[in-house]
């Protein structure tokens, strides 16, 4: 409903009643002393401010939410943050969607000061953090600033305010208690003015106490509803000002007003850092962290949903914060030691039932390394590279009830060990099999280098590497730069050949998994001559070709397609057996 009439005086004795309150999706007080200047400025001369948008709360909803007051007395260093209301119940609310900053510079300016640090001042002084008031000089000429201000408005202490020479400085909250007429008329008779500074002054008054008193300056829309989701949708609108702002943001917000002993929002970002910090980094963000959280403590959906985030799961959340930080350290130690990082993992997702199952374990600090958890380890990577190897997407669309249904397993399994089978067969029941047809199992025999999938395969593929001790590379076995068309023909291969041999020297026939620093002396040689420099015996050389499923290797690029095609039918073979093991 759209509203229009009200004034200044009128928004501001809501504030002092707290019938405007600001919800906990608001950010802090940001403005400037020289923006708040500039909207009385914008005031005086009878500018538009905009609208605002406020959220009717019922009285039988308001206990639903935290509250905050508006700031009034602000102080940089001992007052910068917007009071805490806590939960109001029984009391019809109007919380501000849209217009906090306008709506506090009025209150600062006609009810409260600012105290900002003076620079060249130490912080635990108080004398850096002087009260000031905003004033506006009566005697000012109208005349256009550079910045097309026509009224000089300023902060003052309180030394400042009076006949200072030629400026008559009058403190602007007086105009809340002033009467207009002769009380503003004998108010000016004692401050020593000509007649013409007289005139001046009272017209300037006179307009001040209009613009706030008497003049319906103030329009709004006002959201009934009490959907508290539509509602959350008008504000990320609104305040998104062509910057995404982001659901989860919000929903961190509200966690960090309702968290008594924590703060939310500090610990979740340090904890995201702390991630992202082990191994080479799974880029995690705080919506996986937010999600987890919400998963690891069995709050009802695992949704990004207003609902999740009451007082009540809030409180949850807060208390098991220490458990659900280290169930995440460990999941990212253990998931980074199988070699995976941020361009293999396709789905951050995929980690959450592996964190519940560490979380409800409560998994010791060496889970990744101690042979007592061998076979857990063993199950968990093989459930997640199968769920990542799935081009049908396993964590696309539909992620929450998938989530969801999987946390019901790991809760309710009954032995000591990760349910790989009973998470594949809740993960088929909801159409999101892990099983694999003969199609897909041929489309990943011929994956190239550039699918994110390819690490996973080629981990699956060669389960001897130790990722936690080495660094790896993906490799080519027979060189990619000896592929060039160039290079192909002075090989003197078919020119209708040379399109065959540049599309499969970059597919999984042709790919390995190499220690960095072996495969930074591989690099241009072709394979049998580098095998004969690098292990000095043939017994040697035929337990690589074993392990990596090489077969006969030819000594050059003209014998390459009949390589490839060999080692194709046996990887295609081997997938097979490993994908769909029982």
């Amino acid at each position: 409903m759209y509203r229009t009439g009200d004034t200044i005086k009128d928004m501001l004795e809501r504030i002092a009643t707290r019938e405007y309150v600001l919800p906990a999706i608001q950010r802090e007080f940001v403005w400037s002393p020289e923006q708040i200047c500039a909207l009385f400025d914008s005031l005086m001369q009878g500018y538009p401010f905009g609208e605002f948008l406020f959220w009717k709360i019922a009285s039988e909803n308001s206990s639903q939410y935290r509250c905050y007051d508006f700031v009034r007395d602000y102080h940089q260093r001992d007052n910068p943050h917007c009071p805490d209301l806590g939960i109001l119940p029984d009391k019809p609310l109007t919380a501000v969607l849209d217009g906090q900053q306008r709506l506090t510079a009025f209150n600062i300016g006609l009810r409260g000061s600012m105290a900002l640090k003076l620079p060249r001042l130490r912080w635990n002084n108080s004398d850096a953090f002087p009260q000031q008031f905003l004033a506006l000089d009566l005697l000012a000429p109208t005349q256009r600033d550079e910045k097309g201000n026509l009224y000089k408005f300023k902060f003052i202490d309180q030394n400042g305010i009076g006949r200072q020479e030629a400026h008559l400085w009058f403190q602007v909250s007086d105009i809340l208690l002033m009467k207009s007429g002769p009380e503003m008329n004998d108010w000016l008779l004692n401050k020593d003015l000509d007649r013409e500074q007289h005139s001046l002054a009272y017209h300037t008054l006179d307009l001040l106490y209009r613009v706030i008193h008497t003049n319906p300056t103030v329009a709004y829309y006002e959201e009934k509803s009490q959907d508290i989701e539509h509602v959350l949708n008008i504000f990320i609108r609104r305040n998104s000002g062509g910057t995404v702002l982001a659901y989860s943001d919000l929903l961190l917000s509200i966690a960090t007003s309702q968290w008594d002993n924590l703060d939310a929002r500090k610990a979740v970002h340090e904890l995201v850092d702390d991630l992202n910090g082990i191994g080479s980094g799974l880029m995690l963000s705080k919506d996986f962290v937010l999600k987890a959280g919400l998963m690891l403590t069995d709050i009802a959906s695992v949704g990004f949903q207003i609902r999740n985030f009451t007082y009540e799961n809030m409180a949850v959340l807060e208390k098991n914060w220490d458990k659900i930080r280290a169930a995440l350290i460990r999941t990212a130690q253990l998931v980074t030691s199988y070699g995976f990082d941020a361009k293999s993992i396709r789905a951050n997702s995929a980690l959450l039932p592996i964190a519940y199952y560490l979380y409800q374990l409560d998994a010791p600090t060496d889970f990744d390394s101690r042979d007592r958890y061998a076979g857990d380890r063993r199950a968990i990577r093989g459930w997640l590279i199968r769920s990542i190897l799935k081009a049908s997407g396993i964590w696309g669309s539909g992620l929450d009830p998938l989530l969801t249904a999987l946390r019901d397993v790991l809760r309710r399994k009954t032995d000591d060990r990760f349910p790989a089978e009973e998470l594949c067969t809740a993960m088929a029941r909801r159409g999101r099999s892990l099983d694999f047809t003969q199609e897909e199992i041929e489309d990943l025999a011929d994956m190239k280098i550039n699918d994110r999938r390819v690490f996973a395969l080629l981990a699956l593929l060669f389960p001897f590497i130790n990722f936690r001790t080495h660094h790896f590379h993906i490799d080519h076995v027979f060189p990619r730069s000896r592929f060039t068309p160039a290079r192909l023909r002075a090989a003197r291969i078919q020119e209708e050949d040379v399109d065959i041999f540049t599309g499969c020297v970059d597919r999984i026939a042709n790919l390995q998994l190499l220690e960095g620093v072996t495969n930074n002396e591989k690099r241009d040689k072709l394979p049998m001559e580098w095998m004969q420099e690098h292990y000095s015996d043939s017994e040697a050389r035929q337990r690589y070709r074993d392990q990596y499923l090489l077969g006969q290797v030819p000594q050059d690029v003209a014998d390459f397609m009949s390589f490839y095609e060999a080692r194709r039918e046996r990887l295609q073979k081997r997938i097979l057996e490993l994908v769909n093991a029982a």
